[in-house]
């Protein structure tokens, strides 16, 4: 899909210190709770990336082995100066994305969706024509994708009921078929159970060979 000729974008991507992130995770994953938010950023990040449409990704954290590893694979990484929420953490990185890439649509995009392919993150994208647009998540409430084009307000309204609260505001959902990589975010273990069915990234994928070695009392199995 090189030859799209539609708008880039910029990607703004939020992501929580692992200490304390998918809590959700913690009673199915106890030992790699941490490991799998991490990776799922570091998936959903190399994804993003892959997309022809995407010039750059820049990821709002504080958590040092997350920006590392983010970085590695080419992302960019903003320090969460807010520090006082997610949406205002994507405020601070949409501000930045504006003012660095000015001729870019910004799109806020959820950092735990670690069966994130390419193609269907381009297909969201290039229907992105409305000044601001979104991707409900598969469950139907929340909000895994928010974009808008360049000079339009982000306006972001993450939190419980997030669909609702971004169609209220007037951002027009993307009804497409075939991106249920980019719906499939994970916040409990049947979530990861289909993200997996799916086909995950490989640093979730290598998370969850420890984690089956550590089940079955080997080690280096693939998940």
């Amino acid at each position: 899909m090189a030859d799209v000729q539609v708008a880039p974008w910029t990607l703004v991507v939020p992501v929580k210190r692992t200490a304390i992130a998918k809590s959700r995770l913690a009673a199915a994953y106890p030992q790699h709770r941490p490991e799998l938010a991490r990776a799922f950023a570091v998936d959903t990040t190399a994804a993003a990336l892959a997309s022809p449409l995407v010039r750059a990704v820049l990821v709002v954290t504080d958590d040092p082995v997350v920006a590392a590893d983010v970085t590695a694979v080419g992302a960019r990484v903003i320090p969460d100066l807010p520090a006082t929420g997610l949406n205002e953490a994507l405020l601070h990185g949409a501000a930045v994305a504006a003012a660095e890439f000015p001729d870019n649509g910004v799109a806020a995009l959820s950092a735990d969706l670690p069966a994130l392919r390419p193609a269907e993150l381009t297909a969201v994208l290039a229907a992105c024509v409305a000044p601001r647009s979104f991707v409900v998540d598969l469950p139907g409430t929340g909000t895994t994708l928010l974009a808008a084009t360049p000079g339009a307000s982000l306006d972001p309204r993450f939190g419980v009921g997030s669909a609702l609260a971004h169609q209220a505001s007037g951002a027009v959902s993307i009804e497409l078929t075939g991106i249920e990589s980019v719906r499939r975010d994970v916040d409990t273990a049947a979530d990861l159970a289909h993200a997996v069915q799916l086909g995950v990234g490989p640093a979730t994928a290598e998370v969850m060979s420890l984690v089956l070695g550590a089940a079955t009392g080997t080690e280096g199995l693939a998940c």
